[in-house]
Parts: structure tokens; sequence; C-alpha cells
């Protein structure tokens, strides 16, 4: 084709095309935002399970604070272990909440 065409990898027609995207009804996603609630250690293996399965989730903790904080701050590094260890994405609010969220989806800090 020419010199410059073979320097800057100009594209051609040829060189792009586009996949047809199928869209069926059967084929819709949903995404479900979960309102869970931190009462001891046990529930992460339920929250990560929610996770796992494509739902974001809205985990309270406020009263888990207030209770035994000792309890809750061993709760939230093995929350972040496990957010680390598949991806997730996991933030706290001020009002007592985390937001967790699955791997194709992020929270903007």
């Amino acid at each position: 084709m020419g010199l410059l065409h073979d320097l800057f990898k100009i594209k051609t027609e040829e060189d792009v095309f586009e996949l047809p995207q199928e869209e069926t009804e059967g084929q819709k996603r949903h995404v479900l935002i979960r309102l869970e609630t931190l009462r001891d250690f046990v529930d992460i293996d339920r929250v990560a399970r929610l996770l796992k399965e494509g739902n974001i989730v809205f985990l309270k903790t406020k009263d888990l604070q207030r209770k035994d904080i000792g309890e809750f701050q061993n709760c939230a590094q093995k929350l972040r272990k496990v957010c680390t260890q598949y991806g997730f994405d996991l933030v706290g609010t001020e009002e007592g909440y985390f937001v967790l969220t699955p791997s194709f989806a992020r929270i903007i800090r």
C-alpha cells in the first residue's frame, strides 16, 4: 500500500468490522441490591456468597459497632481480605454502612 500506510498502520475499511449484538428477552440481566445487617463474624460468609452471585450489598454495621467494637474491627478486616481476594470493591460510609460491589462494578470515590 505504501510507506506511509506501513509506518503508521493506517486502518482501512477492510481492517474494521463490527460483531452483531444479539439481545433476546431471556438474556436480560438484573443486578440486585441487597440491604443486610452485620451482626457477627459468621455473617461475612453470607455476604461473600451474595457478592459472588453478583449482588450489590449495603451492609449495616452501626449496631455491631455500638455493641462490640473489637468484633466489628475483626469483621472489617475479614471483609477487606475477602474483597481483595475476589476483586470486590468495598467502601465505608459515615452513616454506619459498608457498600460492597462485585467485580463488574466499581465505586467511584
